[in-house]
């Protein structure tokens, strides 16, 4: 049985109908599953058994919360999944969009640290749902699985090959009690801010046993 899907995963629905409790549908939404009908799940709690989901525009400011009931996922495709696959290699836009030109080099570099990772964002959507997303400006987002601590030296040595990449690389680390984000795990004294199903927490360690029970 696979298991439930986790926060960045993209699901692949039917029909906007599939969403529960999104209210009226915008239009914009509407269109957008009709050109692409992928979901992507929230950093959220369940609620009566639902996935909290969101549905993106073509827009910035076109984003939508939903709630998705497991039965209506026909597909489902993890970052670490979408970096597996390597379909930036075949995409004919990675000449127009540096964010997806540069996955080759992260592949690389995340090889060479062994590490779990994956596109999210809008390049992330793109490579899962084959429709034009990212833009030349995108920037990217990244997810590193990060069950355990990440050694400083790891960290420190993985953001400033990040920062010498020709586009911007936001990466998030995800950990036991949620997401704490690479530039801010490498700059800052504790405490600092982790992305919690529950909302942001600030904390001492974000893979301390006790913090992450608390």
């Amino acid at each position: 049985m696979r298991p439930e899907p986790a926060t960045h995963a993209l699901l692949r629905i039917a029909h906007p109908r599939a969403l529960a409790d999104a209210g009226t549908i915008p239009a914009w939404a509407a269109a957008a599953l009709a050109r692409a009908p992928w979901v992507v799940v929230r950093r959220a709690r369940r609620r009566d058994g639902l996935i909290p989901v969101g549905v993106r525009g073509l827009k910035r400011a076109e984003r939508l919360a939903a709630w998705l009931p497991a039965d209506a996922v026909l597909e489902c495709l993890t970052p670490s999944e979408l970096a597996a696959r390597g379909g930036w290699r075949s995409s004919a836009r990675a000449a127009q969009v540096p964010a997806l030109a540069a996955l080759e080099a992260i592949a690389k570099l995340m090889r060479g640290y062994e590490l779990d990772w994956g596109p999210c964002g809008s390049v992330g959507f793109e490579l899962a749902s084959g429709a034009a997303t990212a833009t030349g400006k995108s920037d990217l987002d990244l997810m590193v699985e990060a069950r355990a601590a990440l050694p400083r030296t790891v960290a420190v040595g993985l953001y400033a090959a990040l920062a010498r990449l020709p586009v911007r690389a936001d990466v998030l680390l995800e950990g036991p009690l949620g997401a704490v984000a690479l530039a801010e795990y490498t700059a800052a004294r504790p405490p600092v801010m982790v992305r919690t199903a529950d909302g942001p927490r600030l904390v001492d360690d974000p893979w301390d046993g006790a913090a992450a029970a608390a």
